[in-house]
């Protein structure tokens, strides 16, 4: 796992993290899909949704010629045309979350509190397009090597924090995570300390994956070995992330409280693996962390993606622990492998749900991810309707 760091305040009020509960205020959500949170929960109560015709967004070959992409994105649509220009892909759906994620979000930012609120964003690569684009370019264009200097920004896997950070006027810490399939629930642990030693006091959290022939090769050679079918997928999920008892006090609304959230490393599935008995560890430490019970637990966002081994040892260990009566969400069967950003996704369809229905305020659910090298993490949510507004 790689932390790259822009910007971090020298001291907080602590220097110890702690324990304490983070609250969701407002999220932005993209996905294959659309923009916003709506054609997603759709498409996971639907249980089915149809991937996207690509074969003309790039000149390079593909391995197929579908994926759950935004065929019709531009940027310039949501942020206009001054100052966008030279946006990647990658820094663009970012962009667009935060600046929605702010937007549903009844936290201010303005010159008395800029300084406490940061943005922490996971990833995979970053742009692996704009990182392979810019290093060929040094390679073909004519000497002393002519390349575009207004695109080397985009070659960093901190652009789109870094952009985001400058647009809204945020001053807090900023941070990229590249942690792969953990890379969300990295990002907000590292966001949780963040606030707990009082470096920030809300942080903008969440990942971005783009599509990209190179994101869709990756995905289909990573299916010539584990399995499945899916397509490749895109997309940003940002929360608006604070310290629960301080957004209570003040009597604003919470979609959520992020009860706990724990990652492990363990040896990949298939003898003479544990990746199940660790996994299953995860889970079990996650709920004792929550102070929830197993059987409180009423829905599972899980990583499932049609490669078997993986599905297999990853429901094994949730249904050791919570057992098979709590449905599964399996949000990438309607948005596709999205690596880094399917977390975001799981998440951000699980608050649409609550949204629609608040009959199932204060109910807690779990969002499990995990990878095939034996990475696996577990995030314990309560969430609530925007109609509940006293949580005590």
């Amino acid at each position: 796992m790689t932390v790259t760091t822009l910007t971090h305040h020298a001291a907080g009020r602590s220097g110890q993290p702690s324990a304490r509960t983070m609250a969701i205020t407002g999220f932005g959500l993209l996905s294959g899909l659309g923009v916003g949170p709506e054609p997603l929960a759709s498409a996971v109560r639907a249980g089915r949704s149809t991937p996207t015709d690509t074969s003309e967004m790039f000149t390079d070959p593909l391995p197929r010629p579908d994926a759950y992409a935004l065929t019709d994105f531009r940027v310039r649509d949501h942020l206009g045309r001054k100052g966008t220009s030279f946006f990647d892909r990658s820094t663009a759906l970012g962009m667009v979350a935060a600046r929605d994620a702010l937007v549903d979000s009844d936290l201010v930012v303005d010159d008395t509190t800029r300084t406490r609120v940061g943005i922490t964003l996971g990833t995979t690569h970053g742009s692996v397009k704009s990182t392979s684009d810019y290093s060929r370019d040094t390679f073909v264009q004519p000497r002393p090597y002519l390349v575009n200097p207004l695109l080397f920004p985009n070659a960093v896997m901190n652009c789109a924090a870094g952009q985001a950070a400058i647009w809204f006027g945020l001053k807090g810490p900023n941070a990229t995570i590249a942690g792969g399939a953990l890379a969300t629930l990295s990002a907000l642990r590292y966001a949780r300390n963040l606030i707990g030693c009082g470096y920030a006091d809300a942080l903008l959290v969440g990942s971005v994956e783009e599509y990209s022939p190179h994101a869709a090769w990756a995905l289909a050679y990573a299916q010539r070995t584990w399995g499945g079918t899916l397509p490749v997928g895109e997309g940003a999920g940002v929360f608006v992330l604070e310290d629960a008892a301080a957004v209570r006090a003040s009597r604003r609304h919470l979609d959520a409280e992020v009860l706990a959230v724990e990652v492990g490393s363990f040896d990949p599935p298939g003898p003479p693996g544990d990746f199940t008995a660790g996994f299953t560890r995860c889970v079990s430490r996650a709920l004792a962390r929550a102070g929830v019970a197993p059987d409180a637990v009423r829905a599972v966002a899980t990583g499932a993606n049609g490669m078997t081994a993986l599905d297999e040892a990853e429901e094994a260990a949730v249904t050791a622990v919570v057992g098979a009566d709590a449905p599964r969400l399996r949000v990438k069967e309607v948005t596709g492998e999205g690596f880094s950003v399917s977390p975001s996704l799981a998440l951000g369809a699980l608050l649409a749900r609550h949204r629609a229905e608040p009959g199932r305020d204060g109910e807690v659910s779990l969002v499990t991810t995990r990878s095939a090298d034996g990475a696996a993490g577990v995030m314990v949510v309560r969430g609530w309707s925007r109609a509940r507004r006293d949580h005590g």
